[in-house]
């Protein structure tokens, strides 16, 4: 293996987000070791071609992550930095997620089109912009009357799309509106009890080949210790559901008082069912936390939507 190696390749997708992450890794590496040559490598990837359907209907799971594994796996590319909630909770062989950084806000951000009208006071039947099942399971389940059309597109789309009048208000990740500097359009943060967040929203995912020792011993720095177990957890709860995109699926884990804290939940497409989850445990083993609340809302009669969705048509 080269130790000496001196440039290094991160891979990444076109968005400005996905390159605002990938130059922010880039200067984190950068600034622990100055003599490095770092360069970004720009894929596009199936989600990034298929931007007229809505995520559910193409697959979902690993759209945004596939060709940028490929690259890595034939060595065009040294690492990837992803967005956490795109990745999916198998890996490729030879892969794994060499580090995960240091979480932004993971809460939802409420946008309405004059930037006034928080989500209670929206008109009856207002429309709301989303491409997330899981938003608008929880939005609907609170206000059945609400119309929620898909919203895909990067982040300036969306935007523009809300400016257009096609839509009275969207919701977006709070962690990459901040990042991209329009923190001001936010009309109002969603707490967890509004609106769950995503499994691994706002954290940064650094996936690398396991046997090159090299670049594992570049990213080992980079890695949040209480970001890892609380990602970790959310991701054993998603992998033990074998969830996909097709239904919605929400998990918020966190360190409170040297406890593991989480809440997940499963619901219906049409927010009329939702079953949720609370448990707590040592952050020693964040994975069996995970697992265990998936378990137990297995039992609360979350099979019995996964079956509903999954029985009547094959997951992609």
């Amino acid at each position: 293996m080269d130790m000496q190696k001196t440039r290094v390749i991160i891979a990444t997708r076109g968005s400005k987000l996905a390159l605002w992450q990938a130059e922010h890794v880039k200067s984190e590496i950068l600034r622990l070791n100055p003599s490095v040559e770092v360069e970004l490598k720009k894929i596009k990837t199936t989600g990034d071609k298929i931007l007229d359907v809505p995520l559910a209907k193409v697959g979902g799971k690993g759209l945004f992550v596939k060709e940028i594994e490929e690259a890595m796996l034939r060595g065009e590319a040294d690492l990837a930095v992803h967005s956490m909630k795109d990745v999916p909770t198998e890996l490729p062989e030879g892969l794994h997620l060499g580090a995960i950084l240091k979480r932004e806000d993971p809460r939802d951000a409420f946008i309405s089109r004059d930037g006034k009208v928080s989500f209670k006071d929206l008109p009856q039947g207002a429309n709301i912009g989303t491409s997330s099942l899981r938003r608008s399971c929880q939005l609907k389940s609170i206000r059945p009357d609400l119309k929620i059309t898909t919203l895909r597109g990067n982040l300036d789309t969306r935007l523009r799309k809300l400016d257009e009048g096609q839509f009275d208000a969207i919701i977006l990740a709070s962690a990459g509106v901040k990042r991209l500097g329009v923190q001001d359009r936010i009309t109002e943060i969603l707490e967890p009890e509004t609106s769950l967040p995503a499994i691994g929203q706002g954290a940064i995912g650094i996936e690398c080949r396991i046997d090159d020792e090299f670049i594992n011993g570049l990213i080992k720095p980079l890695n949040h210790t209480e970001t890892a177990i609380c990602v970790r957890a959310e991701r054993a709860f998603l992998r033990r559901l074998e969830g996909g995109c097709q239904v919605p699926i929400a998990a918020y884990a966190r360190l409170l008082n040297g406890k593991l804290v989480m809440d997940a939940l499963v619901g219906s497409i049409s927010g009329d069912r939702i079953i949720r989850g609370h448990r707590e445990s040592t952050p020693d083993d964040p994975e069996t936390l995970g697992t265990k609340l998936a378990d137990e809302l297995l039992e609360k009669g979350a099979d019995q939507i996964l079956k509903e969705v999954y029985g009547k048509e094959t997951p992609l």
